[in-house]
This record gives C-alpha cells, structure tokens and sequence, in this order.
C-alpha cells in the first residue's frame, strides 16, 4: 500500500478527490499525511474529517526557502512517504527538495501543459481564443511546471465562458484526473524514462479524461 502524502495550501478540493478515491479501497494507496503552508487553509478540515493527521508549515517561520524544503522534507521522511501530491500548493520547491524526491512527486496543473505554464491560466486561454483547455497531472521537476506528464483531461471552451466558468468546468475534470493519475502510480505499472512516461499494458485512451461536453459538441456537430 503506498504511502502518500498531500501538500495544500487551500480549499482541498483536490484533496478531497484523493482522499475519496483512496477512501474506497479501489486505489491501493493510503493518504497519512496532509502538510499545509497556511494554517487556515479549509483542506485541513477534510483531512481531519477523514482522519488523517495534518501538519503545518508556514514559509515565514522559516529564514528561507531551503530551511522551508528540510522541514517539509523532515516531516516527510519521517512519515515514511512514498508520494507526495501536490493539489493547490503554492509554494514553489526549490531544487535540492525536487532532486531529493524525484519521480515521487506529482502536482496538478489548470492546463494542457506544456501550454499555459504558471498562474492565470484560464484568462489567458480565453485571449488565446482556444476552442479547448484541460487540465495535466505531472511528475515534478525544478522548473515551474514542468515533467513527464501521466494523465490530462480536455475541456471545451464555450463562447460565453468567463475565467470562473472556466475553472470550475476545468475543476470538474481535475477531480476526475487526479485518482486516475495516482491509481495508476499506486498500481506499479508507471515508471519515468527521461522525461516521458511509460506506462505497462497500457490501455487505449487510459491517460485522458474528456469532459462529457467535449463528446456532447462532436456529436453535434457530426
């Protein structure tokens, strides 16, 4: 049973996706430890709901970043984590953390990386004026999102959408791609070559989610 834990730095939704997935006994992994960097962030309260046992970190107890990444790492190490999952955490690692952990980390990303790196996403997509966005579940690397991506979901973008619409739509699928992405982790078929992930007996279409708006506009437009 893998060990993970979830680093948050918000609402956690994300995290309350895992933590139902995991929750199920379908997933084989077990969620032990959610770390936070803010201590009124609300995914603490899921993960105390769920019982599992939180921890925060706050940046500015700490003289910088790398005494930050050694206390995380501390805490992690401890715990005797297997997988660390990013979901809305909003502190950037630095290099020697990422270095530490490589391959063990996952984070989720508003795009369909590497389109649309950084913050602000969903605007940007609708002054690009793409028809589709999505969202990306990747291993981590030192550079801003960045690494081999495991799974993405599409997501259609309509005429009338507004940055917000936009996001909860994308938000919509993000809950869906995240316990694929670590299912598929916990059941040992995934491994990282380079920078490109392989995964065994791999099945047609295993590695993207497409919102169900996606299918309803083919279908109507064929």
């Amino acid at each position: 049973m893998l060990r993970v834990a979830v680093l948050i730095s918000g609402t956690g939704t994300n995290l309350q996706a895992l933590l139902d997935a995991t929750g199920t006994g379908v997933v084989p992994a077990r969620i032990v430890l959610v770390v936070s960097s803010r201590e009124d962030a609300g995914g603490l309260a899921r993960a105390e709901r769920a019982g599992v046992p939180t921890a925060v970190v706050r940046p500015e107890d700490y003289a910088d970043r790398e005494a930050f990444d050694l206390a995380i790492d501390d805490i992690l190490r401890r715990q005797e984590i297997d997988l660390v999952c990013l979901a809305g955490w909003m502190r950037i690692l630095g290099r020697s953390f990422v270095e530490r952990w490589i391959d063990r980390i996952l984070n989720i990303h508003p795009s369909l990386l590497p389109a649309f790196r950084g913050l602000e996403t969903h605007a940007r997509v609708l002054e690009a004026g793409l028809p589709v966005t999505g969202c990306t579940v990747h291993f981590v690397r030192p550079e801003i999102d960045a690494g081999p991506v495991l799974v993405q979901g599409i997501v259609p973008v309509l005429p009338q959408d507004t940055a917000e619409s936009l996001r909860l739509r994308v938000l919509e699928v993000e809950h869906r791609i995240y316990p694929r992405a670590l299912a598929l982790v916990a059941s040992g078929r995934v491994r990282v070559e380079g920078e490109k992930v392989q995964i065994a007996d791999e099945r047609p279409g295993e590695r993207l989610v497409v919102h169900p708006l996606v299918l309803a506009l083919a279908a109507a437009s064929s």
